[in-house]
């Protein structure tokens, strides 16, 4: 009897040890493994949302249009919103009101732990619910998962609060624990519509068949339905309702009014000009990949946990244990497993198809399939205790009674040590794989570190897009615009800096390609630059004449026209001052170039740019670039310090990858650029100017 009482007292004791571990390694995991945040820029989304939330806003009201837009908002008439649904959102917000958006992942992480164990343990019993845990704690997918501010691990909290408070009302009668699991239904839904769906069908069916074959119980079981059921509608009528709110329409969401053919179902599916015929072929195709994926190398204990999982179906088939909780987690399994084939994303986190270590699916797992580790847990644990217990019991057969003890215990010893190792061998890849992303990342914002400059305005490049947050994700915003720095596009540079004048202007930038999963990491650069206003500006590029030049030529580009010059006097000089000239409309040049007098351009566009081929025959040479954000104001002009590139290899010239800094480009290559009001010639002088 006290043996039995001490255990009662541990099981509390257990559960909570185990949540604990659960919120370290997602805190840990977030913060050494991911403090820039993951490949999936998808991150940023949720906490540009939570802070949103938190400044009591659904849109963003950006200063300057097209300057603004995070990634994955949607534009409308009332301001930007978010594609995703803001339930995930909320459940970081929280974790800011604490102190910190990393304690709501160690929060949802213990939680997850948690309500497995209680899920579990009514579906067998302690023993087996505690081993549950540990294996879900022992799953790389639920190790990386728990450590990205992502929506898997937060729907799958809701989700399995609604399978404990399900199973709960089922065991002692209880009305209110029905209603718990219908708000927990109905919050999964809201968060992520289809992965509640997918999860709740087993229940759903259980329920059904209970209402059709409870016959003496049936008005308890109707009052348990209906609680369920009716807050599972609120649920569902307060996403309808949000929808309302933000897209217009209470049956369009978000992510459709953003997408409108990126849903569920097979044929021609597209997003951001990204399209694809999405057949069934396809789907069973990529589905297999994912799901062989999940089984090989992110399930409990790796490769491992799968086979355990089989085991333990197969012990809890021989044993004739189906109870209806028992199939009800075996078939969330099914349905995971079978509905995600309709959803095109699962062929998209696996990039090439030929390629297993392209997608997201390498570094991130599959996500979609997270609710999969709740029935793989739960019956790796079964198969887990049976391995076990029938070692233990033949080793303790061989040995004498003193020494059984001492034989039981090694049994167990070994089987933990195992499992350990496979646990650990699974987890180290994706960890090491993400923990050189960040090496990459880490050199990418060293401009950024110890803070960014207070007081400023930085534009940042678009790789992806003209989009925020993609991929700079910790690059983000306040929603009113007006924290200590503001990250802006670079497009729009000129009206930007009109609308923040009492700030000073930087623009980051970086050499190299964009490629944080390879070998090199961009050489990162923050540069002052200055706003000038008047009704003529003037540029001025100064650079560099290697003494081989053998020739080089000009071309000014505005508007999609362009004019052609030569520049004069190569064989004699060392470097070449050049000014670019807008005003009237058109764009001049002056210094030692040919046709200056004869050629212009008109201004017609938001950028003008000159660009210099330095040629040293037999097909060497390289290629200077001068960027000039400009804008009209009135009968004035606006305009920013150019940006200035540095190419070499003529063939794959354009972007940040090829800014220049110091040092790049053959001896005797380099690069200065200023900005001033008014016109003056290279030969002159002129007006003071801020050179960069």
């Amino acid at each position: 009897m006290v043996r039995l009482r001490r255990a009662v007292r541990s099981r509390p004791l257990v559960v909570a040890a185990l949540a604990a571990a659960a919120a370290v390694v997602a805190f840990a995991t977030a913060t050494l493994v991911f403090p820039y945040r993951s490949l999936n820029h998808d991150e940023a989304v949720y906490l540009q949302q939570a802070a949103l939330l938190l400044d009591g806003r659904l849109f963003l009201q950006p200063p300057v249009a097209d300057a603004f837009r995070p990634w994955f908002f949607v534009s409308s008439p009332r301001g930007l919103y978010s594609k995703y649904a803001p339930v995930t959102a909320a459940i970081y917000a929280a974790g800011r009101l604490a102190g910190d958006y990393q304690y709501a992942l160690s929060a949802v992480a213990a939680g997850n732990v948690a309500l497995l164990y209680g899920v579990v343990r009514d579906a067998w019993d302690h023993r087996t619910a505690a081993v549950a845990a540990v294996s879900l704690l022992a799953s790389p997918l639920f190790v990386v998962q728990s450590g990205v501010f992502l929506p898997y691990a937060p729907t799958t909290l809701l989700n399995l609060a609604f399978a404990f408070a399900y199973f709960r009302a089922e065991r002692t009668d209880s009305t209110v624990w029905a209603g718990v699991a219908g708000v927990a239904v109905g919050l999964a839904f809201f968060a992520r519509p289809y992965t509640a769906v997918l999860f709740a069908a087993p229940f759903i069916a259980h329920a059904g068949w209970t209402l059709w074959a409870a016959a003496p119980a049936w008005p308890d079981c109707v009052a348990r339905r209906t609680a369920t059921a009716g807050l599972g509608a609120a649920g569902v009528a307060v996403a309808l309702g949000y929808n309302a709110v933000v897209t217009g329409d209470p049956l369009v969401f978000p992510y459709e009014a953003f997408a409108p053919l990126d849903g569920l179902g097979f044929g021609h599916r597209e997003i951001l000009g990204y399209d694809q015929l999405y057949t069934l072929s396809l789907a069973l195709r990529s589905n297999a990949e994912v799901v062989g994926s999940f089984l090989r190398n992110w399930a409990p204990f790796g490769a491992l946990g799968g086979v355990l999982a089989v085991v333990g179906g197969a012990v809890v088939a021989r044993r004739e244990a189906w109870t209806w909780r028992r199939a009800v987690l075996g078939g969330v399994a099914v349905s995971v497993c079978g509905g995600n084939l309709a959803f095109w994303g699962n062929r998209n986190i696996l990039g090439s198809l030929p390629d297993h270590t392209d997608g997201l699916i390498h570094a991130l797992g599959p996500y979609y399939h997270f609710d999969a580790l709740v029935p793989v847990s739960a019956f790796a644990a079964v198969g887990v205790l049976a391995v076990v217990d029938r070692a233990r019991h033949a080793a303790v057969a061989r040995v004498d009674a003193e020494a059984a003890a001492a034989v039981a215990g090694a049994v167990v010893l070994v089987a933990a040590a195992v499992l350990g190792a496979s646990a650990v061998a699974a987890t180290a890849p994706p960890v090491a794989e993400n923990t050189d992303v960040t090496a990459n990342y880490a050199a990418a914002y060293q401009p950024f570190e110890p803070s960014p400059p207070e007081n400023a305005v930085v534009f940042v490049p678009d790789p992806y897009g003209n989009w925020l947050n993609h991929p700079f994700q910790p690059l983000r915003n306040t929603p009113g615009f007006d924290g200590p720095t503001v990250y802006a596009a670079g497009d729009r540079a000129p009206a930007v800096a009109a609308a923040y004048p009492d700030r000073d202007l930087y623009r980051y930038t970086y050499r190299g390609a964009w490629s944080p999963q390879g070998d090199t990491p961009v050489e990162p650069v923050l540069r002052e630059v200055s706003l000038v206003t008047g009704e003529a500006v003037t540029a001025t590029a100064s650079f560099g004449v290697p003494s081989w030049t053998a020739g080089a030529t000009v071309t000014v580009t505005a508007g999609g026209e362009r004019a052609h010059y030569a520049l004069t006097g190569v064989d004699n000089r060392s470097r070449a001052t050049v000014d670019m000239h807008v005003t009237d409309g058109r764009v001049t040049l002056s210094g030692p170039v040919a046709g200056a007098d004869a050629d212009s351009v008109p201004v017609n566009g938001s950028t003008v740019s000159m660009s210099v081929l330095v040629d040293g025959g037999y097909g060497a040479g390289f290629r200077y670039r001068v960027e000039l954000p400009v804008s009209t104001a009135g009968q004035q002009y606006r305009a920013v310090t150019p940006s200035r590139s540095l190419c070499t290899d003529l063939q794959v010239c354009g972007g940040p990858s090829s800014t220049y800094v110091p040092g790049s480009g053959p001896e005797g290559a380099w690069i200065n650029v200023s900005v001033a009001t008014g016109r003056r010639t290279a030969a002159t002088g002129g007006v003071p100017r801020r050179r960069l």
